[in-house]
């Protein structure tokens, strides 16, 4: 197993650099465009047809041409004082003056007049009616690649005339908790612990921009490890593992990792919680994010590495930090940075009072995570904060 650019201990800023840089980039999919909604979109979007392709009318009423009094009739004729009922959509030939909405006309027989609540000029010329190409026109770009596709991009694309839209698929992920000492569900006994990762994971993951392809529970067992590592990363672009990334007898990850001939990008943080948080690369180049085992530091190492991760590998903007005023002295951590959830106040932010590494009380209750430098700060100063992804 080879080690990446930077000794034990990187710096976080640096860490998420080089998290970004490890990524291969999205792929590229066409896929229909209900299953599009949510995604990258990697192509831009081109109006296969002029819209409306055809007049049409935007009133229930009556198509009129000329002047009134009109004669009701077909659309077959066209000629000055003739009328016929329409309907909302209904297309329309070119030539007619507009169309007299239905609750401003009066028919008497087959004539037919404006009645007390039209205007003296009603229709005007056009009036309530739809003309070909005034939202597109044929070869027009109407949605730019980058944006994330929501339901109104779908329903434009499908009134352009398509049915499927080029996206970057969201990455898929496999992910494997470790630990025979976790319960999976109830109350844990003494010298166990419950599982907090199963319930929630796949669900950040998620925010975050990845699509979880399955969830296995691996036992704390070398060989085990090496076999549910190469499964994982048959079908996955990301593989997260959470527990065993130390050095103790129970702790595999780094000796299966180089059985496999990983190489290490981040051996290490220099932030506290998440120190063990590791980065590796296999032969095949999937990544595999390596979170420590307490719950708030995983998520904190998921935050620093995983965020830019999934991010280069969808597509997507990295969730970027924020500028943020404490209302206290914040201590720092002489060697690393403190990532400590936060809550608001008079739009000034406090350190939450539980910021352990196993403590998700303080993280629960969060408006964000500051990012504390090693010096320090003092109230009243800015910090760079990074938004919960489910609060945004």
């Amino acid at each position: 197993m080879s080690s990446g650019k930077g000794g034990p201990g990187i710096e976080w800023h640096e860490a998420r650099r080089l998290a970004a840089a490890a990524a291969s980039g999205p792929e590229i999919a066409v896929v229909n465009l209900a299953e599009s909604i949510g995604l990258m979109l990697a192509g831009d979007v081109v109006a296969q047809q002029s819209i409306p392709h055809f007049a049409s009318s935007a009133m229930d009423g009556w198509a009129v041409v000329g002047e009134e009094p009109w004669m009701l009739g077909s659309p077959d004729s066209l000629t000055p004082g003739s009328a016929w009922p329409v309907v909302t959509g209904q297309q329309l030939p070119i030539g007619i003056r507009g169309v007299l909405r239905s609750e401003h006309g009066a028919v008497d027989g087959r004539e037919l007049r404006p009645n007390e609540r039209a205007t003296s000029d009603e229709p005007r010329p056009g009036q309530h009616v739809r003309l070909p190409a005034t939202e597109a026109t044929r070869g027009e770009i109407v949605v730019t690649a980058g944006c994330i596709v929501n339901p109104a991009h779908v329903a434009l694309a499908a009134a352009c005339g398509l049915d499927e839209l080029t996206v970057h698929p969201r990455p898929t992920v496999a992910i494997l908790t470790t630990g025979d000492e976790v319960t999976a569900a109830g109350l844990p006994s003494a010298g166990s612990v419950r599982d907090s990762f199963g319930p929630q994971l796949p669900s950040v993951i998620a925010m975050l921009g990845g699509s979880v392809h399955s969830t296995t529970r691996v036992g704390d067992d070398e060989d085990a490890t090496v076999a549910a590592l190469t499964t994982a990363a048959a079908v996955a672009r990301l593989v997260v593992t959470t527990g065993g990334t130390g050095h103790s007898s129970a702790d595999h990850l780094r000796s299966s990792l180089a059985r496999l001939g990983a190489t290490i990008v981040i051996p290490a943080l220099a932030m506290r919680p998440g120190a063990p948080t590791m980065l590796a690369q296999l032969p095949g180049g999937q990544l595999v994010l390596c979170l420590p085992g307490n719950p708030l530091a995983a998520l904190m190492g998921l935050f620093t590495a995983g965020g830019p991760v999934l991010a280069a590998l969808s597509g997507r903007s990295e969730i970027s930090t924020h500028r943020i005023r404490l209302a206290t002295d914040v201590a720092g951590s002489p060697t690393a940075t403190r990532l400590l959830p936060y809550s608001l106040g008079e739009k000034l932010a406090s350190p939450t009072p539980w910021t352990g590494s196993a403590m998700m009380r303080g993280l629960a209750s969060a408006d964000g995570v500051l990012v504390v430098p090693p010096e320090g700060a003092a109230a009243g100063s800015e910090l760079d904060a990074l938004p919960l992804p489910w609060l945004r």
